[in-house]
């Protein structure tokens, strides 16, 4: 079993290096960046991976093209805002010295995603597992607009590893208030339409509080303290502005 760790990129000089060097352990890396004018490209040069720019057709289409675009079949998918641990390292590890026959065709790992300098255990933040290491004979990323995932072929056989992914998406306040008003909301909103998804005046209203109490009492964010709060109270904006979104789009439709 040789691995190809595929991460891709933009303007993210302050993640890259630590994300490569994270899956030093792979047989290649390699990157797949849209535009970046920062250091990114650079960086990942001087980090030994190897370096594709290509225009941005969109998160899943590109997570393909990069898989599609590595040397080996066995695809270990990166974020560069994520990094393996070491434990998580010496599993994969392990799995490249077992018989072929033994493996599955595809493996989910948890992510443990850190927010105001702690981990985050609940609110529906973990384990939130990925399928992030496959072999890309039996599987490919769902063509979405957001929150894109692998979908293996069916009949593949899947299975869970035990260790995590470090998941540092979020910087502080502000830019967690940008991801969810220039990224996060819009992308929804656009993916709810196309699928033909409605709503009114009276669902933005309730959809803030019904998910701020998802996240804070039924899956007790309020157990990670003040961070769960704010992430359940984020919740809540992403929920109302991703329903006033769509409420504008079907207007300006009629």
């Amino acid at each position: 079993m040789n691995i190809s760790a595929v991460i891709i990129t933009k303007n993210e000089e302050k993640n890259i290096a630590d994300a490569i060097a994270s899956v030093l352990w792979a047989d290649e890396i390699l990157v797949v960046d849209s535009g970046s004018t920062d250091d990114t490209v650079q960086i990942a040069k001087r980090a030994g991976a190897t370096v594709i720019e290509r225009e941005w057709p969109g998160f899943a289409a590109q997570k393909q093209f990069a898989s599609d675009s590595a040397s080996n079949d066995w695809i270990f998918s990166l974020d560069a805002d994520e990094r393996v641990t070491q434990e998580l390292k010496e599993e994969i590890i392990h799995l490249k010295d077992r018989p072929e026959s033994d493996l599955a065709d595809g493996y989910r790992i948890a992510r443990l995603s850190y927010y105001m300098g702690r981990p985050i255990r609940h609110g529906g933040w973990y384990p939130d597992r990925q399928l992030r290491f496959f072999n890309r004979k039996k599987g490919h990323w769902k063509d979405v607009l957001v929150h894109e995932s692998v979908e293996m072929q069916p009949g593949a056989r899947t299975a869970t590893l035990e260790n995590d992914i470090l998941h540092y998406s979020v910087e502080n306040a502000a830019h967690h208030h940008r991801m969810i008003g220039e990224r996060y909301a819009p992308l929804a909103a656009e993916q709810m339409f196309e699928r033909g998804r409605r709503t009114s005046p009276f669902k933005a209203a309730a959809a803030g509080p019904a998910a701020f109490f998802r996240a804070y009492v039924l899956k007790a964010g309020f157990l990670d303290g003040f961070p769960g709060f704010c992430i359940a109270r984020f919740a809540a904006h992403h929920a109302f502005l991703k329903h006033l979104l769509l409420w504008e789009k079907q207007k300006r439709s009629l």
